[in-house]
């Protein structure tokens, strides 16, 4: 049978052990950037379709990819190193870095308005803003991308990496549950298909770590955030080898840069065009 013709939960499960047994049981958090051609080669003897998705990944001048821990934390945890590394890359810093904390500084209304108490949120919130602030510290303590590697790798037990997840999920949970007229149509139970209520599906499926992100989360996070986030489906569906790219954009200035993630059935990862 052609891969494309499996039921999806069959190609979840079978990119699951895929994953599994590819990568180390005791992989960080958060890897060195890594060639996109080493991924090419996990799945060189096994699926053409994907070895197809990968070629026209390079063919658009994607280089590298850094592999997070699949945990169930993927989706935050890429995204957040990415929108981080974004901020200091930035041609203009000082701008990029002034915009985000204002930007933080408007979700305490939603974090209020859906009702989180104040304890709940400081620290993680605490946490990603100071780390955000250390891009453009004019001490010996300036954030580069290599020390934000580090930071996510979290070789010294600090738990920010955790905490930061931690924060995005409850900015994500606080975006659903005070906009229900603009999520609730879409949200159901992700192994049932069952209609729920806003409150039980972040209760379920946003709230807790270790649940996995998918189309209403990722929505709600880019809103909240006011990113543009792309992201490449590599699921080994397609019929003609190319990627399929989704983007959620609730960035003021659509112009912007996005933030590129790779998804692979039940897992995400980064991309870039830097090599390595």
């Amino acid at each position: 049978m052609d891969i494309r013709d499996l039921p999806v939960a069959q190609l979840y499960e079978m990119n699951q052990r895929h994953f599994e047994e590819s990568i180390p049981s005791q992989q960080p958090l958060m890897s060195e950037p890594i060639p996109i051609s080493a991924l090419r080669v996990e799945y060189e003897n096994g699926s053409s379709s994907f070895v197809a998705q990968i070629d026209d990944l390079v063919r658009q001048g994607f280089t590298s990819i850094i592999r997070t821990r699949g945990d169930g934390d993927c989706f935050y945890r890429s995204l957040a190193f990415a929108y981080i590394d974004q901020l200091i890359r930035s041609e203009e810093p000082e701008l990029a870095v002034a915009t985000a904390l204002s930007s933080f500084e408007s979700q305490k209304r939603v974090l209020q308005d859906a009702n989180f108490d104040e304890i709940v949120y400081d620290l993680p919130y605490g946490m990603f803003t100071d780390l955000i602030k250390r891009i453009v510290s004019p001490s010996g303590d300036r954030l580069t991308s290599a020390g934000l590697l580090e930071t996510f790798r979290d070789s010294e037990g600090t738990q920010t990496p955790q905490y930061i997840v931690m924060y995005l999920r409850l900015l994500t949970s606080a975006q659903i549950r005070t906009a229900p007229d603009e999520f609730e149509a879409f949200i159901m139970h992700p192994d049932t298909g069952m209609e729920m209520t806003v409150t039980a599906f972040c209760e379920l499926f946003v709230d807790p770590m270790g649940k996995e992100a998918d189309h209403v989360q990722i929505a709600a996070l880019s809103r909240a955030l006011r990113v543009r986030i792309q992201i490449a489906y590599l699921d080994g569906r397609s019929s003609d080898g190319k990627v399929e790219f989704v983007e959620f954009n609730h960035e003021p200035d659509s112009s912007g840069q996005p933030l590129l993630l790779l998804y692979r059935p039940g897992h995400y990862d980064i991309i870039d065009k830097n090599d390595v």
